[in-house]
């Protein structure tokens, strides 16, 4: 098949765009696709540059890793060129450092964008920032050698690019203390059996069960995966009755929409 004008090609990140599927790809293999400010700007902007047809939005990495988390660069006194270091953020404000580190999660927030179903096709290593990435999807496709760590507390830091919440989510607060406290690997076994990972493929498989599940999800109507979309991501706040009372509220919607009675 041949190869796809990007949207976008910038700063370690490519956005190509097939009909109603969009795929981002971490392209600096040669550091494990680490990451950095100008990385998360650039999957900001991903996000931002979206068609209104895209459905499903798969995020990979190039090469051997997935991500292998934040570039160390970071830490330095220098820090990356153009760029305040870390060290000279945090000298900062704590309003002006609160500001800085929402920008930096505005990459991990929009894959959970009602209107899409995002797929984190994820090989290698995903170490902190890259674990993080896959945890901001929807659905994490993964290959059997993959070893998932939150590597932040070992730095003196917490992970705060919005992946604790789905997290425990995931497989729980206890065991989600447990993988952050002692930053263990999580291999391709334990992410299945607890839930983090939705399939488990050999490496060779991974692209091909990544087009299997996208040409799944694209197989009901847009309107209705929207709907239940919604419905799942506020099942966890909404009481039982309250809940019910959000399943009449769509289907009544669907059923008029079927009907030709929307407005």
């Amino acid at each position: 098949m041949a190869s796809l004008d990007p949207v976008l090609d910038k700063d370690g990140v490519q956005l190509t765009v097939e009909d109603a599927v969009a795929t981002v790809t971490l392209a600096n293999p040669a550091k494990r696709n680490a990451q950095s400010p100008a990385l998360w700007r650039a999957l900001t902007e991903a996000g931002r540059a979206l068609p209104g047809t895209v459905r499903v939005v798969v995020l990979r990495g190039e090469g051997k890793s997935f991500s292998a988390g934040l570039d160390r660069q970071a830490f330095t006194p220098e820090g990356f060129d153009g760029e305040p270091s870390f060290l000279d953020l945090a000298r900062g404000s704590d309003a002006d450092l609160d500001a800085e580190i929402a920008r930096y999660q505005e990459a991990f927030t929009w894959w959970r964008r009602p209107d899409i179903i995002s797929i984190a096709a994820v090989q290698g290593h995903a170490i902190g920032a890259g674990f993080q990435l896959a945890l901001a999807c929807d659905l994490r496709v993964v290959a059997e050698d993959v070893q998932f760590a939150m590597r932040e507390t070992s730095l003196g830091l917490v992970p705060d690019l919005t992946g604790t919440h789905p997290l425990v989510g995931l497989v729980g607060y206890a065991r989600a203390l447990e993988i952050c406290a002692t930053g263990r690997f999580v291999h391709a076994a334990e992410a299945e059996r607890t839930g983090l990972a939705n399939l488990v493929v050999p490496n060779d498989e991974l692209d091909g069960a990544v087009r299997d599940l996208t040409a799944a999800l694209l197989a009901a109507p847009r309107d209705a995966t929207v709907e239940t979309k919604a419905l799942l991501q506020g099942a966890s706040n909404r009481s039982y009755e309250d809940q019910r009372t959000a399943e009449r509220a769509a289907q009544a919607r669907r059923l008029r929409d079927l009907a030709g009675l929307s407005d």
